[in-house]
């Protein structure tokens, strides 16, 4: 039932997708663009799977890693991915999102095959290193490979969208999002559970499969491991099918290049000669107020983001010996995470980037400020029903993945490449997606610690940076690049003409209903 939905939700997505042509592209030119996406963005969707199952596997060794160590280990990884992205953004402006997603699938691949490794020599009682120490250091690696990924993402997104249309692209990249959470937490917890030693009751035919490749009834341990190494060999596949479909620009695929009326159209910025070294990159993001905006908008985004997905299952299990009633009654929201997850997800980023598109021409903070207060009303509710009500909190987390996914997807998927144009994207894109898992790490620790002490203060922690949320977006509401600005306005001075003209067929000069 659940992988239905998912297919029909995809299903959603790639209808919407070719249902929103504004600047009417030709079919041919919009079936190309979606071969060109959709496999970048499911590989790009598989990566989540093969980063947030450090998440699953902690759940599945129990006391073996502790929250602390948890904690330890994913802000390891998330801090590694913020700060990689200083050089792996103008890396992948120079050698362009085709070689980077290849980069990140494969590397990613690489490191999961070797925290498979781990985890198989320590349920086997052969490693000798500190487990935190070890796996800090490949889920480091992992992060770092991973970060090509998301700027590769928008790189190729900033040739082939216009920003009117790149409402929409938020939308498809908060869903591959969603799925990957999908994939992470729900596949996950499937290869998990089949990779069991003992299955109570009648195996599942993917249980049987997986129990048959593997031969695990002839171990000795659950072989855990494989939430690693499965999304890793998920990944290589990706990595070849992107090598053959993928295309930089619409040029590289037979079709004239357009201008995408980003910042990088703006006077003084579409020079084709201009020469862009990494040093100028960063120095026109890191003295842009409004980039600087848009990054720390996604850092609290990170904090809350992650500060749910990260830490709700955590919680939930954490109150099975303690507050029994409680967490019988958060069975639903524990089996259903993933799903939940990707469900609300997909339909906040597609609000949000509809939203942007339609009601505040492409402006992005309007939206983003929106989401943010309900989040401050929803972390509230949230604190007062912790340990009470595990249906209402239960709801309130999974309402604020909407939310959050909606702010992310505009921020880090779509801004940073209006204000930063095509040509430097994915410096941009990935010092603002540097900002979000900067924000991850903070809350990784915190949390980590704090919910030691007392649960409720996981909610409270996270308030402030809806509120810090709220405020940075509603100080970039009226934002747009000037090419932006430059292009709406020729189209609505464009429309004035055509409905004078219509007057003056229908016999009315001056354009006033009879």
């Amino acid at each position: 039932m659940a992988l239905f939905l998912v297919g029909l939700c995809l299903a959603a997505v790639i209808t919407l997708y070719f249902k929103n042509n504004p600047l009417g592209h030709s079919r041919k030119f919009m079936f190309r663009r979606f071969v060109n996406w959709f496999p970048l963005g499911m590989t790009y969707a598989f990566l989540y799977m093969g980063r947030y199952n450090l998440n699953v596997s902690k759940n599945a060794l129990g006391d073996m890693m502790t929250k602390e160590q948890f904690g330890l280990i994913f802000a390891a990884g998330t801090i590694t991915y913020g700060f990689s992205f200083l050089l792996n953004g103008p890396i992948v402006d120079k050698i362009g999102g085709k070689r980077g997603i290849i980069i990140a699938a494969l590397g990613s691949a690489l490191m999961n095959l070797l925290m498979g490794g781990a985890t198989y020599l320590y349920l086997m009682g052969r490693l000798k290193t500190n487990m935190v120490v070890a796996f800090s250091i490949l889920f480091s690696l992992n992060m770092f490979f991973q970060s090509y990924g998301a700027v590769s993402i928008i790189k190729v997104k900033a040739y082939w969208f216009h920003v009117r249309e790149r409402g929409v692209f938020g939308a498809i990249f908060g869903t591959l999002i969603s799925f990957g959470v999908y994939f992470a937490f729900d596949w996950g917890q499937a290869i998990v559970e089949a990779s069991k030693l003992h299955i109570e009751g009648t195996k599942t035919a993917f249980q049987s499969i997986i129990q048959h490749i593997f031969a695990i009834d002839t171990g000795t341990t659950n072989a855990t491991w494989l939430v690693f190494t499965i999304p890793a060999f998920v990944l290589i596949v990706w990595a070849l099918i992107d090598f053959v479909l993928l295309k930089d620009s619409p040029k590289e695929a037979n079709f004239d290049d357009f201008d995408t009326a980003d910042a990088s159209s703006s006077p003084g910025e579409d020079d084709e000669n201009l020469k862009i070294s990494i040093g100028f990159m960063l120095k026109k993001i890191f003295t842009n107020p409004v980039m600087i905006t848009i990054a720390l908008v996604d850092f609290t985004s990170g904090v809350l983001r992650n500060g749910i997905m990260q830490w709700y299952l955590v919680f939930a299990h954490e109150t099975k010996d303690t507050n029994a009633a409680f967490f019988e009654g958060s069975q639903f929201f524990i089996k259903n995470w993933g799903l939940l997850l990707c469900m609300t997800g997909i339909f906040g980023g597609f609000t949000a980037g509809m939203i942007s598109d339609r009601l505040f021409q492409s402006r992005r903070g309007p939206p983003a400020a929106i989401n943010n207060f309900i989040m401050i009303i929803l972390l509230i509710i949230m604190t007062f029903s912790l340990l009470k009500n595990p249906t209402v909190t239960g709801i309130a987390a999974i309402m604020i993945t909407l939310t959050v996914i909606g702010v992310h997807s505009l921020m880090s998927g779509t801004a940073a490449a209006d204000f930063g144009g095509k040509k430097m994207t994915a410096t941009a894109s990935g010092i603002v997606d540097g900002c979000v898992y900067l924000g991850s790490g903070i809350q990784s620790l915190a949390i980590g610690y704090l919910s030691h002490k007392d649960w409720h203060f996981w909610p409270m922690f996270l308030i402030p940076f809806a509120v810090m949320g709220l405020f940075l977006s509603i100080k970039m509401w009226h934002e747009l690049p000037a090419a932006t600005k430059k292009y709406i306005l020729e189209v609505e001075k464009a429309e004035e003409k055509l409905q004078q003209k219509e007057a003056l067929a229908k016999g009315n000069p001056a354009g006033v209903p009879n």
